[in-house]
């Protein structure tokens, strides 16, 4: 496991440099594709007689095993680091459109890609039955809170929408798994029992469990690490007190069956909301500069790891094509799915025109929906759910990711044009 991570780290090194150095892409955007092309390169070289770079690589990939990587290794890291970075109290303030968003947007992406999934996959021959396209659009569906923070760093826009993306897509990110592992319990996937044994007051219960254990197991993590930080000034202590309260709540978390994503995204929210403080100027200096750190290298780490996994997906024209149309299904689901709670919400709210475009157009998928789609077992739909996956997130990280600037630029003059009337 440790040789293999090394590899790992040291390619992302090498790709984050010459990215650096010759490219000036965004660098999740750089290391992204910097990495499907180094993974094309091998497949080439495969087919040209000499597999063995190729099988090299596949194994050291094999061995870290995205889905643990991600679900069960970084992302409660990333995700208190990106809620730690925000400013709580301007997201306490736009709370009811946040978690408008993050939970009605979600289910209703979600129902409507897997319905329209359906019927692709039906059209072109790959038969992935109901539950799985469901499936696939709950995975799909929640934007990446990666992806999207790594946006926002490069954009200067306003604290609102700032607050407004960064905090749906931290919150949809954890209501999206939990749709995931209910849709999972009803197909029969998982440690929630088969589909007959599975009732709808199962799913609420399983649902509330995930959901709203997870947002107050969070909390409690959140005021236990302001009662800690409050009683002591030492800066190590206090990174350290931080680190412990992340990794082993989120294992904690998991272990009481309730969601570790939300769960750390309120406690990075409520240290972030008492960070100024509990902390002296110099330990807040610290704080701040260990986790954007760590985050940010963890971020390149886990886009690297996106780009080289090219080497394991197999595809098929039927599931290329399928890609294709599903592009645009998630892209529609994603404009109907956010354009119906804005009706309510921009009036009340004042939010322009443009803000729909940009959640739309700035909805990036990334690590989260790959690891969940590998983490599904050996069936006759998985490959397929896999490929259709892998090719969405590289699209939203490549094109969209690459052209979002001129759609940042026109809603942030809208916005203060609202601002500057009211």
């Amino acid at each position: 496991m440790l040789s293999a991570f090394a590899v790992l780290l040291c390619i992302t090194a090498l790709l984050a440099y010459l990215n650096e150095r010759y490219l000036h892409f965004p660098t999740t955007v750089g290391v992204t594709l910097a990495g499907a092309l180094a993974s094309a390169l091998m497949i080439g070289v495969a087919a040209l007689g000499f597999p063995e770079l190729r099988t090299w690589m596949s194994g050291v990939l094999q061995t870290l095993d995205f889905t643990d990587f991600v679900l069960n290794g970084i992302l409660s890291v990333l995700l208190f680091a990106g809620a730690l970075s925000l400013n709580a109290r301007q997201l306490l303030k736009q709370r009811a459109s946040i978690l408008t968003l993050a939970f009605f947007s979600t289910l209703i992406s979600t129902f409507i890609i897997g319905f329209g999934a359906y019927f692709i996959f039906g059209l072109l021959g790959l038969n992935v039955n109901l539950m799985w396209s469901l499936l696939f659009g709950a995975l799909i569906s929640p934007t990446d809170p990666v992806a999207v923070l790594d946006l926002l760093k490069r954009a200067r826009v306003p604290l609102k929408i700032e607050t407004l993306i960064a905090g749906e897509s931290l919150f949809n990110d954890g209501v999206g798994v939990v749709i995931f592992l209910v849709l999972a319990g009803i197909a029969g996937i998982g440690a929630h029992g088969s589909a007959e044994h599975v009732s709808a007051e199962t799913v609420l219960r399983l649902f509330g469990q995930e959901a709203l254990g997870g947002l107050l197991f969070g909390a409690a993590l959140g005021y236990l690490g302001k009662a800690l930080l409050r009683s002591i000034d030492a800066h190590t202590v206090e990174i350290l007190i931080t680190l412990a309260l992340v990794v082993g709540g989120y294992v904690a978390a998991t272990a009481l069956g309730l969601s570790g994503p939300l769960a750390m995204v309120v406690a990075g929210l409520i240290v972030s909301a008492v960070k100024d403080e509990v902390l002296s100027p110099e330990s807040l200096e610290h704080m701040v500069g260990f986790w954007g750190t760590l985050d940010e290298v963890l971020n390149i780490l886990l886009f690297t790891f996106i780009g080289l996994d090219v080497l394991l997906t197999e595809t098929t024209g039927a599931q290329l094509l399928a890609s294709a149309l599903l592009i645009v299904l998630a892209l529609a689901a994603r404009w109907i799915s956010v354009a119906l709670p804005m009706l309510l919400l921009r009036a009340r709210e004042g939010y322009s025109a443009y803000t729909v475009r940009l959640l739309t157009w700035g909805g990036l998928r990334g690590g989260i929906a790959i690891s969940l789609a590998l983490g599904l077992p050996d069936s006759p739909y998985r490959n397929t759910v896999v490929t259709v996956t892998y090719v969405i997130v590289l699209f939203t990280i490549a094109v969209q990711g690459l052209t979002i600037m001129p759609l940042v630029r026109r809603a942030s003059a809208a916005t203060r044009a609202l601002e500057g009337e009211g």
